[in-house]
């Protein structure tokens, strides 16, 4: 076994751990780690991660659902409305700029990541959904099947504040639908690559192996941090990614200048301050247990 798969393999587990705590995210990172690390072609990568990714969300669906924070109608429903607004999405990719495409693709998560760091609104006397209505979730799905379909990569990070920001669905169950929905769209999408692609199967064998390994643990994770923290959490983590996709569509001459350099340090900073902050002031007290819904109770107040 070359060093080059062995970090790829023990890189992979990240991916399931991000899959399996935040819903999302997988992809983003696979991609990467495929091409940079493991030396696949760009099209093999892409194929390679969404096995990774479709194997490791369905995989890492299954302690979501025993806990109940996988909302099953809903799930199904966006996933084939977001199958088919990704083929829309598609065949118009073709005829944009793949600058384009990406500068878009940076900014609606930038977008995205601040709307989940601020979060919504809260209404006490507004009821938890246990699913959501069948109407908006087909035009949910739609729009952000078409926008992940345009830019070729991407889900969790858009599924999942839809789930939570527009449909109210608390943010662990918005994570644990969100896997379902990944699962469906990976391999909707691998079918796709089948045909013309070859695929290392020893190689993404050994990858989704790692990847599911860190999705139960991210599965468990989830579990246990507060929802507050676990919707920044998800906020900062896109915003860092955000800020890397855009920084790379800047022109190579402004690479020179301190300032994107500066604004990565800032985000790794800020990044890793929430993360700290999850890590020692997140985790639920002992005597709390998660209500399927996505809420807590302390022990001495359940009934």
């Amino acid at each position: 076994m070359t060093t080059a798969l062995i970090l790829t393999v023990i890189l992979a587990v990240g991916i399931g751990v991000s899959l399996g705590l935040l819903g999302g995210g997988g992809s983003i990172l696979a991609v990467p780690l495929l091409v940079y690390v493991a030396g696949l072609p760009a099209k093999e990568a892409i194929a390679t991660s969404l096995l990774v990714v479709g194997a490791t969300s369905a995989v890492g669906v299954i302690p979501h659902a025993r806990a109940g924070r996988v909302r099953w109608r809903t799930g199904l429903i966006f996933g084939l409305a977001g199958m088919t607004g990704a083929y829309a999405g598609g065949r118009v990719a073709a005829y944009l700029p793949g600058a384009v495409l990406l500068t878009g693709f940076a900014l609606m998560m930038l977008a995205t990541a601040i709307a989940m760091i601020r979060g919504r609104r809260s209404r006490p006397d507004r009821p938890v959904p246990h699913e959501l209505p069948v109407l908006r979730v087909i035009a949910d799905g739609l729009a952000v099947g078409l926008v992940t379909g345009l830019v070729g990569a991407g889900g969790g990070f858009l599924v999942v504040p839809a789930l939570a920001l527009l449909g109210g669905l608390p943010m662990p169950v918005a994570v644990g639908t969100s896997l379902l929905v990944i699962a469906m769209k990976s391999f909707a999408g691998l079918a796709g690559y089948l045909a013309g692609v070859h695929i290392d199967w020893g190689l993404a064998a050994a990858v989704t192996t790692a990847a599911i390994a860190g999705s139960l643990l991210g599965g468990k994770l989830a579990a246990r941090i507060r929802e507050d923290l676990l919707r920044k959490a998800f906020g900062w983590f896109v915003l860092g990614m955000g800020a890397v996709v855009l920084a790379q569509q800047l022109p190579a001459t402004l690479w020179h200048s301190p300032w994107p350099w500066a604004m990565i340090s800032v985000l790794v900073v800020a990044a890793t301050g929430v993360l700290l902050a999850v890590r020692h002031h997140g985790l639920r007290a002992p005597g709390n247990r998660p209500r399927p819904n996505g809420e807590h109770v302390s022990g001495s107040h359940a009934h």
